[in-house]
Parts: structure tokens; sequence; C-alpha cells
């Protein structure tokens, strides 16, 4: 009986000492799986997604895309997986060219807030939704010759969702703001590469330093001095100088505007707006960075859309290029380009008139 035990000991022993490094080897097998897949293998054939937005075209299919705002419009043209103004050549710059993708994700994967059905509309209802006419028009054309018109109309009184309605449909929709917000921002933006002259959306020349207007923009944050001042738009939309660090609930009305400071913000904003290129010196070569001061920029801007964490766009003001003009460049990965000296000086005269001055 003791000779049997002693066998079965070993007998389990062997087992345990081929089994262990079989399963530890599963396991890392598996492991490899999940990092580089970021699934499951088992799941990967039998979770499938499922798009709940409002526009059936999928991003990838789209050719040609129209907005409109009141009498402004553009049109951009897919060509060869990169987007073009119509009847211009050139791709647009990058930071359009993302806006407009996430603008054409945005509705093809958001699901509606609510389904406002005929059965509760009348014809007034369009009007008090803002959509007799609506605000912005976005006609969404795909390669096989569909196309559907995404109309925007007003917030709802709570500014947290937009009232959309697709063309042809028999409902309203609303859809969170940032669905909304992302096509202003991207007509915003398109226009001003245009210029009111129509210039080339890939040569700037001497028009407007700001890839997008301050109309779009709901925060603004200024780096000088080793500081760091943000300004914000209470929900009227006046400006205020923002004091203390915390997060804001969504939606929440927790800031009010004093009108005399909203007034100097605005004036300098206003301005600032208008900013123009003076020169465009070249692309921005790491090994002269420092020869234009932009190793360590004097100033940074840093410019927020109402709904976005990450910025519209980031300003660096560089050394003077001479007793005019300064060095500067929009990240990421923009040009050097020089612009006028006040321009900078109009954002460190802001930040003494507000009380943050270094």
């Amino acid at each position: 009986m003791v000779e049997a035990a002693v066998r079965a000991r070993l007998a389990s022993g062997g087992v345990s000492q081929w089994l262990m490094p079989l399963v530890a080897a599963i396991l890392v097998t598996l492991l490899g799986l999940l990092i580089l897949s970021g699934e499951w293998p088992e799941l990967r054939s039998k979770v499938a997604f499922a798009p709940k937005g409002i526009v059936t075209i999928a991003s990838a299919d789209v050719r040609r895309v129209e907005i409109r705002a009141g009498v402004h419009g553009i049109v951009l043209l897919r060509k060869a997986g990169a987007w073009t103004f119509e009847g211009r050549d050139g791709v647009v710059p990058t930071e359009l060219g993302t806006h407009l993708e996430t603008a054409l994700r945005l509705v093809t994967v958001s699901e509606p807030a609510r389904e406002i059905p005929a059965t509760e509309l009348t014809p007034a209802s369009f009007a008090a939704f803002g959509l007799d006419p609506p605000a912005t028009v976005a006609m969404i054309e795909a390669a096989d010759g569909s196309a559907t018109s995404v109309n925007i109309g007003a917030l709802n009184p709570a500014s947290t969702s937009y009232y959309i309605r697709i063309a042809g449909r028999p409902a309203v929709y609303l859809m969170p703001r940032h669905v909304g917000e992302e096509w202003r921002v991207t007509l915003d933006m398109a226009r001003r590469l245009r210029g009111p002259v129509g210039a080339d959306a890939v040569n700037r020349g001497k028009s407007l330093l700001l890839p997008v207007s301050m109309a779009q923009v709901w925060a603004l944050e200024i780096v000088f001095g080793g500081k760091l001042t943000r300004f914000e738009r209470d929900p009227g939309g006046n400006w205020f100088r923002h004091l203390g660090q915390h997060n804001h609930a969504f939606g929440n009305l927790l800031h009010v505007a004093d009108p005399e400071q909203a007034r100097i913000i605005d004036a300098a904003l206003s301005a600032f707006d208008a900013a123009a290129v003076e020169t465009r010196v070249g692309p921005a070569d790491p090994s002269q960075l420092a020869r234009y001061g932009l190793t360590l920029p004097d100033l940074i801007v840093l410019l927020f859309a109402r709904d976005g964490a990450a910025p519209l766009a980031k300003l660096e003001f560089g050394a003077s290029a001479d007793s005019l003009d300064r060095y500067a460049r929009l990240m990421p990965g923009g040009a050097v380009v020089t612009v006028a000296e006040f321009e900078m000086r109009r954002l460190t005269e802001l930040l003494r008139a507000v009380g943050a001055g270094s």
C-alpha cells in the first residue's frame, strides 16, 4: 500500500510538472493577443459594432461635403484619401481635415438623446427648434451618389443638445451639443482658410493667423512668464478670467462674467481674431527652433471649443525677428512665420488689465 501511494504521488507530481508550464504558456499567449488586439480573441467575431448615429453613410465612403450657414458655404471633396476645396488645387491643412472627419464620424456613431416623432411636431415646431430655416446645413454625399442632408437648428433650453433633422425623415432629433459644434467649427475653419478673396488654403500668405475665429472659442489659456491664465465664456457667451482650478459639471451655471472685465477681454480677443501673418519663414526645422526662440516660447496661446478637452489651436510666440515683428508658429507641425510685435503685446497688456500680468 505504501508503494502504491508513493507511485500515485509521483504520478501526480509528474502531471503537475508538465501541466503548469502549459497553463502558463496559454496565459502568456492570451495576454499577448489581448495587448495586440485590445479584446479577448473569442469575442472578436461575436461582438459586432453597430453604429447608432443618424447618418447611415460610412464616413470612409463620403466623397463630397457641402456646409452652409445662411449665405455662407463651402464645398470639400475627398480625392485620393485627402480633402480639398472644390475648384482649388492642394489639400486642406491637417487641422481642417481632422475636424471634418470628426464631424462625419459623430453623426455616424452618436446616438440621439431623444427622437421627437412626427406626431409631436407641427409646422411651427421647426421654427421653434431653429430648423426653419436651419442654422447650419451639412450635405453629405457618398461615392455611389447617395446623399444625406443634416439640418442643425438651435440648442435646447438646457444648452446640452442641438435640434437636428435629417431631410426627408418625419422626426427631429436631440443630439449631444458637441455633434453640432463640430460642424460649426469645421465651417468656420474652412471659411477662414479660404479667406475673403479666395486665397489658397495651403499658402495663406498675409491672411489670418488663427485657423478658427473667436466666435467658436469658448476658453482660452495664455502661458506667459511662467504663469497660466485662463479665460472662459459664461453661459451668455461673455468672457471672464477663470480663477482657481476645478472641474465644471456639464451644463451647470457656475460663472457670470463681470460686464466691465468682459468688455476688456472681448475687445482684446476680437482684435487678436484679425491677427495676420506678416511673412512665412519656412518649415519648423528642429535645429533652427532655438534661433527663432521657439524651443522655449515667450508666450503660448491655447484655444478651446465649447465642448473640447483638446485645444482647437496652439500658438507659440518666439523671439523678435526685428523691432516690429516676432517669430511664431501654429502647433502641431506648423511652419514658422512672423507676426507684428503688437499682436503679442496685445495679449500681455490684456493680462495686465485683468490683474494677471507678471
